[in-house]
This record gives structure tokens, C-alpha cells and sequence, in this order.
């Protein structure tokens, strides 16, 4: 496995509509396992294709980890997902307000009006069809990755263009 460099804006992939997937083969497995390498070592949470350079439609995901009482990470509570060539297929009336950042613009957050549930029908590493409901923190990784499949980055959606902060910045404000 190979740690990839992430592209930042303005490379202009990110703003690319990304193209479907339709070989499974070993090159893909390849590229999925760096993403995955790269994602964690970078540390983020998700690692859509575009921002590696490549213009396919497909994005790593893994969801944050449970804790407990004193704060510790519960083993095994992380889930790791590779979605490819993913649709929204339902989306819930409630949205919820939350801050993002991206890996491809580091040092910079911004708050982002997101619909609080998901449904999402993909294909997992192998081909093979899935479907997810999410919620919550993990419906808004999601809902961000498949952006980034879309040529849409998160301050294209800030609540207001003074909810766009550096990380430093944000930081003063008390979270």
C-alpha cells in the first residue's frame, strides 16, 4: 500500500463530475487499499477518489469511534465503508447544522446546513449492491464524500459566508 498525495483546491478534479466505476479488477483493489492508507494517515474520516486525483466515482469512509465513560476508544466500534458509484435515494425532512472540514482544504472549517438521515444505495469494493441507512454524524460523512462525486465541496453549502473559519479562528470561539 502507498500513502497518496491529496490534491487541494484549485486543482480542478475536484470540481469534476466523477465517472462510474465498472471494473472491479485488481488495479481498483489497489486503489481502494491506498485510499484507505492515506485517509488514516492523514487523519480524516472520509477520502473521496477526486481528492487523489482520480475522477472515479467512489469514496472510503470510516465512521468515528465509540467511547466510553472515561473517554476511550471502544475496540472494534469504528466501521470502515467503501461505497462506489453511491446515490442518495432518500433523504429525511430534518436538517441539522454542523461544522466540516475537508482534507483538501485544510486548516479551514465551515458550518453546513445536512439532512439529519440517509439512504444510500452503492456498490461495496467487490460489485456487489448495497444499501445504508444513516444518521446522524455518519449520514453527514456521507452526504460529504458523494458531494465530492458530484464536483461540490462543503463551502459551496455554508450556512453563511461568515460561517467559514480557520481552524485557529474557530478554535478562539470555543467550538
Amino acid at each position: 500500500m502507498a500513502i497518496l498525495e491529496i490534491v487541494k483546491l484549485p486543482n480542478a478534479v475536484l470540481r469534476q463530475k466523477t465517472r462510474p466505476v465498472t471494473k472491479f479488477d485488481t488495479g481498483l483493489q489497489k486503489l481502494i487499499d491506498d485510499m484507505i492508507e492515506t485517509m488514516r494517515e492523514a487523519p480524516g474520516v472520509g477520502l473521496a477518489a477526486p481528492q487523489v486525483g482520480e475522477p472515479l466515482n467512489m469514496a472510503v469512509i470510516e465512521t468515528l469511534p465509540e467511547t466510553d465513560d472515561s473517554g476511550n476508544e471502544v475496540e472494534g466500534s469504528r466501521d470502515l465503508y467503501v461505497i462506489i458509484n453511491p446515490k442518495i435515494v432518500w433523504r429525511s425532512g430534518e436538517v441539522v447544522d454542523g461544522i466540516e472540514g475537508c482534507l483538501s482544504i485544510p486548516g479551514y472549517v465551515g458550518e453546513v446546513t445536512r439532512h439529519e438521515s440517509i439512504r444510500v444505495r452503492a456498490q461495496d469494493r467487490f460489485g456487489r449492491k448495497m444499501k445504508l441507512d444513516l444518521e446522524g454524524w455518519d449520514a453527514r460523512i456521507f452526504q460529504h464524500e458523494i458531494d465530492h462525486l458530484n464536483g461540490e465541496l462543503y463551502i459551496d453549502k455554508l450556512t453563511a459566508p461568515e460561517n467559514f473559519w480557520t481552524e485557529e479562528e474557530y478554535d478562539r470561539r470555543g467550538r
